[in-house]
């Protein structure tokens, strides 16, 4: 496996392209495309928030139902939620436009929204965005790095990765883009994330391997404990790279799912490292938990607990707010056997042994909660089974940003 320079258009037989339609009102990119030159299989997770954005319940129905999928069409600015039946049929406009500037079926467009809940789409807008993207598809890295600008909100940076690994004597590609940096507490989704493939394999399984990876990847990430109402993490797979088609778990399967796991733990990070006014991306491991269950738990709970973000904010070994995050989290454990410990390129330092404070330097500390990705582990003792949570900072900006959404 191979880390390689590329974004969504990495994979082989994928295009992209990123414009400005005019939706924000800026000169800021707001429309994306992603194409594939030949039909693929489709997978998806989405958010499991009761208010449904349109474009989950078009993405979700199209998932399962369509025999094939071959593009994603995605505004920024608008999220077309709480839009009733009105922005529901936006969603058909949009694939259906789509469909007919590519020459594919209307249920083989998949469409994503990201933006102010409760306004209408701006369809004079949309309609020739989507023309116009049409005719800008391309393979390039730099059509890649448009799609990624295109989807940004109050994203500082694109966020893209690309992994390239063998499968079947065959090279493969697994791509993808994300974006996300307010409105981050996933729970079967992220905002919005499009993975992209060349490798072979049937919707079954890619299917599995996404809702089983999502679980240790955008599942364990926060930035402020609010799950959006567009969540979705879209997977499409096209078999360019000519591979025998993945029908069953084996060594092709598990090749598959090990590089998968990397671009989403990549592109979660990259969200969490993102949250709106942060200044590090903060990582909590707890180590030595029971069962697998126990040590997630405790550890979205660290990096969810806001007294514990503002802590690092303030680059202050506030331990006990991790202590106390970790005691109301819903795990069982002993807080007497618990050791602590923060880490950065800094070094590391163990500030907490058997649930008591060890004398530790601040000074120290102080430095290694003033880089740009702290973490802090947590050792409960308890077994061998472990997990990794990821979120930010809470600082003022993030109120800023905020206050001033919509304004």
């Amino acid at each position: 496996m191979k880390k390689i320079d590329g974004g969504i258009t990495a994979a082989a037989g994928f295009l992209a392209a990123g414009l400005n339609a005019g939706i924000k009102g800026t000169e800021k990119k707001d429309m994306a495309m992603v194409y594939s030159e030949v039909p693929c299989t489709a997978a998806g997770v989405f958010t499991t928030n009761v208010v449904k954005a349109a474009p989950v319940k078009w993405d979700k129905n199209v998932v399962d139902t369509a025999p094939f999928v071959q593009a994603i069409v995605v505004n920024s600015g608008v999220a077309n939620a709480c839009t009733g039946e009105e922005g529901y049929q936006y969603c058909v406009d949009m694939a259906s436009q789509a469909g007919q500037a590519l020459g594919v079926p209307t249920d083989a467009v998949l469409v994503a929204s990201t933006g102010v809940i409760g306004r209408q789409l701006p369809m004079d807008k949309i309609k020739p965005g989507i023309q116009a993207l049409s005719k800008a598809l391309g393979a390039s890295r730099e059509d890649a790095a448009q799609a990624a600008q295109a989807i940004m909100t109050t994203d500082t940076k694109p966020k893209e990765v690309a992994l390239e690994i063998e499968i079947d004597g065959k090279k493969a590609v697994v791509s993808g883009m994300c974006k996300g940096s307010g409105m981050i507490h996933p729970n079967m989704a992220t905002m919005l994330c499009f993975v992209v493939t060349d490798a072979a394999i049937s919707h079954e399984m890619l299917q599995k391997a996404l809702s089983s990876i999502v679980v240790d990847t955008f599942n364990m990430i926060s930035v402020d404990g609010d799950t959006s109402t567009n969540d979705s993490v879209l997977l499409l797979a096209n078999g360019r790279a000519g591979n025998k088609r993945i029908e069953q778990e084996g060594e092709d399967y598990e090749t598959f799912c090990e590089a998968l796991r990397e671009v989403m733990t990549e592109l979660s990070k990259k969200i969490a490292g993102d949250g709106e006014g942060c200044t590090c991306l903060f990582e909590a491991k707890v180590i030595g938990a029971e069962t697998k269950e126990q040590a997630r738990i405790l550890a979205k709970s660290i990096i969810c607990s806001n007294l514990t973000k503002a802590a690092i904010f303030g680059h202050d070994a506030n331990w006990g707010r991790i202590l106390c995050a970790m005691g109301y989290s819903g795990a069982s454990f002993e807080p007497e056997k618990v050791d602590i410990y923060f880490e950065s390129k800094a070094g590391k330092l163990k500030i907490v042994e058997n649930g008591v404070d060890t004398g530790y330097s601040e000074e120290k500390a102080t430095e290694i909660l003033s880089q740009e990705e702290v973490t802090a582990i947590a050792d409960i003792k308890m077994g061998n089974e472990g997990a990794t949570a990821w979120g930010c900072d809470l600082t003022y900006d993030y109120v800023k940003i905020n206050g001033d959404y919509r304004s």
